[in-house]
């Protein structure tokens, strides 16, 4: 990769500040909504590619980590800020769309697309993704409260799947059944 200082513009003892600052103008400027139904959209997406890449570079050699922030705080790309409104407004195909067209899966990511199939109803999908942007960025308060809040929802899909006919762990019959099946793993008694 070229220097991250160059592609971002920026002098080598840049602050983080003026850093932020020029990533922000050229998202600005190579953003794939600018490019739409144009023959530079794919110079434009490569040249975005390079930026986020250099960006991510710089942020963590400062130190700032490059997860793209937490939601609720502090400054993050824009590219994401798109995708969270699209996915507050629940328009999951653009917010897909858009996700798709990033090509670093950071935890930033990763969560994204964790929301959108959680939006979409798949629970276990949106699970294993929140749970590996956590893994990814532990630190980060947004995607741990979204995990406690899609493992204590699981309490509810449980109750909704016995009211349509699936039995719980409290009938009888299954509870004995479950016994003997863990007997027979554990000794050969049976």
């Amino acid at each position: 990769m070229i220097n991250p200082y160059e592609v971002l513009g920026v002098k080598e003892n840049a602050s983080e500040e003026e850093i932020k600052a020029a990533y922000r103008e050229l998202v600005k400027k190579y953003h794939p909504d600018k490019y739409q139904n144009n023959p530079l959209a794919d110079l434009a997406e490569e040249k975005l590619r390079e930026v986020n890449e250099a960006y991510e570079m710089l942020m963590k050699n400062k130190g700032a980590g490059a997860s793209g922030g937490s939601y609720g705080g502090g400054s993050r790309d824009p590219q994401f800020e798109s995708i969270r409104r699209e996915i507050d407004a629940g328009n999951l195909g653009a917010a897909e769309a858009m996700l798709s067209r990033i090509q670093i899966k950071n935890a930033e990511w990763i969560f994204l697309s964790g929301m959108i199939s959680y939006k979409k109803g798949w629970y276990d999908d949106a699970m294993s993704k929140i749970q590996q942007a956590v893994s990814m960025d532990p630190q980060n308060q947004e995607y741990r409260r979204a995990l406690s809040a899609l493992m204590s929802s699981g309490g509810v899909y449980r109750n909704a799947a016995a009211g349509r006919g699936y039995r719980s762990t409290e009938d009888a019959f299954c509870q004995a059944l479950q016994c003997y099946c863990c007997l027979d793993m554990c000794c050969d008694c049976i």
